[in-house]
């Protein structure tokens, strides 16, 4: 057992999230604006600045990412920080690279197979992000505050700010190509759920081991997700043994992978999709945290 280091730092998960926000870069690049498709989220805030201002999407999404960090920077842990910060970093770099190396596809002005590229490529690349811990900042940032302060679901305030942001791209799109900017979001929520297994529904643990006690207390300290330690037998040995059980965030997932994988390695776990909670951290509000300036 191995308690130091439960926020350890994964080349994989750094390689990943790189990876991931190629892809999503790419289709930003080479689909959606070429295309006129708006993009929800931040993303989707940055397109409409290269529209209206001919600003950057590489500049701009690091300049409007950096207050939200500074704003958000203790609703994540120190990893999850990290992550997101590379994760920027990297979109802001793969956006400026696509752009410097355009490869937009031959679609023949066809604006169905613009519209299911757009979700399926961007999808796959915040997919990987995901599923790797990491995060492109902008709404999931500003979600994670909102839930803290609030008590407002993660999903249901990205869906909500999503939302915003593509009726503002009414500004410089028309209808027929915001219908299509439709079809590409349910097409890109499908394949981002496919890809993470689920993108914003929780995930509850199971975890049976013989430090019960380590790593609820690392789960509670590093994700600030409450857990329950729960009394079983085993059906053979009929040893008493007590159960962790815990509920979190898909993108806090990997986490919790890492914090057993360092604590016991021979932990048995289960995983299961939770469709809906209710509960101090999801519907209610989570123990009170002081920022910068609040």
């Amino acid at each position: 057992m191995n308690n130091t280091n439960l926020s350890r730092i994964s080349v994989k998960d750094i390689l990943m999230i790189s990876i991931g926000t190629g892809f999503y870069g790419w289709s930003l690049i080479n689909i959606n604006i070429p295309n006129q498709l708006a993009e929800g989220g931040l993303s989707g805030i940055t397109l409409i600045l290269l529209a209206l201002f001919n600003w950057n999407p590489a500049y701009s999404n690091l300049i409007l990412n950096i207050p939200l960090l500074l704003i958000g920077y203790r609703v994540l842990g120190r990893r999850s920080l990290i992550y997101t910060i590379w994760g920027i970093l990297t979109l802001s770099f793969w956006l400026f690279l696509w752009q410097r190396i355009p490869m937009p596809p031959a679609l023949h002005h066809d604006m169905l197979i613009a519209g299911l590229l757009a979700g399926i490529i961007s999808g796959i690349g915040l997919g990987i992000v995901f599923r790797f811990g990491g995060t492109s900042g902008g709404t999931d940032v500003i979600a994670r505050i909102i839930e803290q302060k609030v008590g407002i679901q993660i999903g249901r305030t990205m869906f909500a700010l999503d939302a915003v942001v593509l009726l503002m791209s009414l500004i410089y799109i028309d209808v027929i190509h915001m219908m299509y900017t439709l079809i590409a979001s349910f097409v890109f929520a499908q394949v981002v759920g496919l890809t993470q297994q689920g993108a914003y529904t929780a995930r509850s643990f199971m975890i049976f081991t013989d430090y019960p006690e380590e790593i609820s207390h690392a789960i509670m300290d590093e994700l600030e997700r409450g857990t329950s330690l729960l009394k079983s037998e085993g059906g053979y040995s009929h040893r008493e043994q007590r159960v962790v059980y815990a509920v979190v965030d898909p993108s806090e997932v990997n986490t919790v992978q890492h914090i057993i994988q360092e604590i016991d390695p021979k932990a048995f776990v289960s995983i299961f999709t939770a469709q809906e909670q209710l509960g101090e951290g999801f519907s209610y509000l989570r123990p009170k945290k002081r920022f910068i300036f609040f």
